[in-house]
């Protein structure tokens, strides 16, 4: 079967139109990746960095210049917060001061905006074990922000329980119930004599004058 020629050059030409779009659509389409970290994922680290970063493959995207939908997030095994919360990005890397507390596993959280505009994000982890004279330093129970002081978690205090009284029985002293019964006796035989002397000078009285 013979191609007629003006159809095979309409041919070729349109499909080097379409590479040529192919090429240029996907550079435009990729979006950044990770390429190194610090700590890097799934290490084991003794000492504190001077920041945390992450840098990708490519230049990142910042417009405003102040960092705006960049940031890193360090948090403890407790769900503490670490670093200063101050997100820079230079050139492919974005950086943040470090700071970190007690040992254990700690979650590194990242965003950065890709060249094509996108927002791109990650996760990884890495472990904390400091050396005996190690730095370690408060977490914040929310992200810090940056040029803010870190605002420390503190315990709310557990209340202490009232103690309970509960009545006694006081014992009974025997002596002192027989005294006060000889007491009550002692009245009511007091009132009985002073009724019969009563009673005794009003007959005499009444005898008298009849």
């Amino acid at each position: 079967m013979r191609t007629h020629p003006r159809r095979a050059r309409w041919l070729i030409g349109g499909a080097a139109i379409a590479l040529g779009l192919t090429a240029i659509a996907l550079p435009a389409q990729a979006h950044n990746v990770l390429a190194a970290s610090t700590p890097a994922a799934d290490s084991t680290i003794d000492v504190v960095p001077e920041a945390f970063s992450v840098t990708t493959n490519d230049a990142l995207l910042d417009l405003s210049g102040d960092g705006n939908g960049f940031a890193i997030q360090v948090i403890d095994a407790a769900g503490a917060y670490y670093g200063d919360g101050c997100a820079v990005v230079a050139g492919a890397t974005l950086s943040m001061g470090a700071t970190l507390g007690e040992a254990g596993p700690y979650r590194f959280l990242w965003q950065v905006v890709s060249a094509d505009g996108h927002t791109v994000s990650g996760e990884f982890a890495f472990t904390w074990a400091p050396a005996a004279d190690a730095e370690i330093s408060p977490g914040s129970p929310t992200p810090p922000v940056c040029g803010e002081p870190v605002v420390e978690e503190t315990p709310t205090p557990t209340p202490t329980p009232e103690p309970s009284v509960e009545p006694t029985e006081q014992p009974i002293d025997d002596e002192a119930s027989s005294g006060s019964d000889t007491s009550a006796a002692l009245g009511i035989g007091g009132a009985v004599v002073a009724v019969l002397l009563a009673g005794g000078i009003v007959w005499l009285v009444i005898r008298r004058r009849a």
